[in-house]
């Protein structure tokens, strides 16, 4: 079982392709992969078990015939097995592994709990809700198994949008889920995220290295060298706004992630840090050829002033922009098209429904969709955060739910644009780099935090990385 930061995720269609590729290359069977499948699995239920009696749902397709599999196995090596079905299998290789399973099958609507559930009913493919009498049946199992564990994903999971299709998951959880081959966006995104509880990998020979997508990874971030200075390790400009705190409390954040030179421009009451510094914000005061990025948004204001100011800084195309806030709402996408130097937007579900519209599509697709329109890596902020840069994107999953009070955005502009004014840094990377910061200083500051604790955790979130 492997853990899944860092691994690739794949959607239905291309574990399906992954599929075919594995079996033309290796010169499989269908029932050659459910064997490994139902092995992997048989394997990690046996570890858990501890002797626990076992019941296994199987459904009629190839999830199900992963679980026959599994039966047959567990009771080959003496554990006590009991299978139930929701009806008999209709997929071929199903039906050639339940003929393996020698033993009794219940009716999934009658059959007595155990100890240790396994969930093979339903697979990612899952389009339409779960019939109401299967479902409480599920979910009546679920409620007496202390240990239960989900094949691939919890039975009545859309596998690419995390949509719960069954009753019976809500207000539920698994134990584990046992991601097969790969992960799937439905283990990343919620609500799906919240009812597999952990999840770890299984591998059954599936080649995903080359995917676009995967989940989130801490960073590898250079330490300073005796060569660095303030400059090299990026200098940080923030606009200040209308609420000079939110820029303060970004320009602290981007301090606290390791930039070597942070400036707040228009910040008149030069509060903060004595380490910040503090300059009055004229027409040429953000052409300064050191500036490695520049964050505007946080705490700004709408005037047509501010709106002005954004528009200059996007045509200039001096610097790398981290745009946030209030900027995000006088932004129009089309005008970094154009540009030279990288752009970095953060927006959460608000935000981004007014630069690109409503959709029903998942915050993956979404992500994907406006990056691709644009020149610029977006940060779709939100309990799953996806950073997308056209086709590539990174997903930070089961955000920290202590992170809903007020300036934790600003401090994560601040971290993203501290890893954006490094030189030659990779905007992707860089924005990927902050969101893991920001997450690792939440777990840092423990419980009821306020962002100006938040802030200060990215220190020890740095040295972690």
């Amino acid at each position: 079982m492997i853990p899944i930061t860092g691994q690739p995720i794949l959607t239905v269609a291309a574990m399906h392709a992954a599929e075919a590729a594995l079996i033309a290359r290796e010169g499989l069977s269908i029932d050659t992969l459910m064997t490994r499948a139902g092995t992997a699995i048989a394997g990690s239920v046996r570890r858990l078990s501890g002797g626990s009696e076992v019941l296994i749902l199987c459904g009629p397709g190839n999830n199900g015939g992963d679980g026959y599999v599994a039966a047959s196995i567990l009771r080959c090596a003496g554990v006590s097995v009991r299978v139930a079905a929701s009806g008999p299998p209709t997929a071929e290789a199903a039906i050639r592994a339940r003929a393996g399973w020698d033993a009794p099958v219940a009716p999934m609507t009658s059959v007595s709990p155990a100890p240790v559930l396994v969930d093979a009913v339903f697979g990612t493919g899952l389009a339409r809700p779960v019939e109401p009498a299967l479902s409480g049946a599920i979910g009546g199992l679920l409620d007496h198994a202390p240990l239960s564990i989900a094949v691939d994903v919890p039975s009545g999971i859309a596998g690419d949008t995390g949509a719960l299709l069954a009753g019976h998951l809500r207000g539920r959880a698994f134990t584990l889920t046992l991601a097969l081959g790969a992960v799937k966006p439905a283990h990343v995104l919620e609500p799906a995220t919240g009812v597999c509880g952990t999840i770890r990998l299984l591998d059954i020979g599936i080649d995903a290295r080359d995917a676009d997508t995967r989940v989130i990874a801490p960073p590898s971030l250079p330490a300073p060298t005796a060569t660095s200075h303030k400059y090299n390790r990026g200098m940080v400009a923030i606009v200040v706004g209308d609420m000079p705190g939110a820029a303060r409390l970004a320009a602290v954040a981007a301090a606290r992630a390791g930039a070597g030179y942070v400036a707040l421009y228009g910040d008149a009451g030069r509060v903060g840090p004595d380490a910040l510094v503090h300059r009055p914000l004229d027409d040429d005061a953000l052409r300064e050829p050191r500036i490695g990025a520049i964050l505007i948004g946080p705490g700004l204001g709408r005037t047509r002033e501010q709106a002005d100011l954004l528009r200059r800084l996007i045509a200039e195309d001096r610097h790398p922009l981290v745009i946030d806030g209030d900027a995000l709402h006088l932004l129009d996408p089309a005008r970094l098209t154009g540009r030279r130097h990288p752009v970095i937007l953060t927006p959460h579900a608000g935000e981004f429904t007014t630069l690109f519209g409503a959709s029903d599509a998942s915050p993956m697709a979404r992500a994907r969709d406006a990056a691709g329109a644009i020149n610029a890596t977006i940060v779709f902020k939100g309990a799953t955060t996806v950073i997308a840069t056209d086709a590539r994107m990174t997903v930070s999953p089961r955000g920290d739910p202590w992170l809903s009070t007020a300036g934790t955005g600003d401090v994560l502009a601040g971290a993203i644009a501290a890893m954006l004014a490094a030189p030659g840094a990779d905007p992707h990377a860089a924005a990927a780099a902050g969101v893991w910061l920001h997450a690792a200083a939440a777990r840092a500051a423990g419980p009821a935090f306020i962002a100006d604790d938040l802030a200060a955790a990215l220190s020890a979130a740095r040295g972690s990385a």
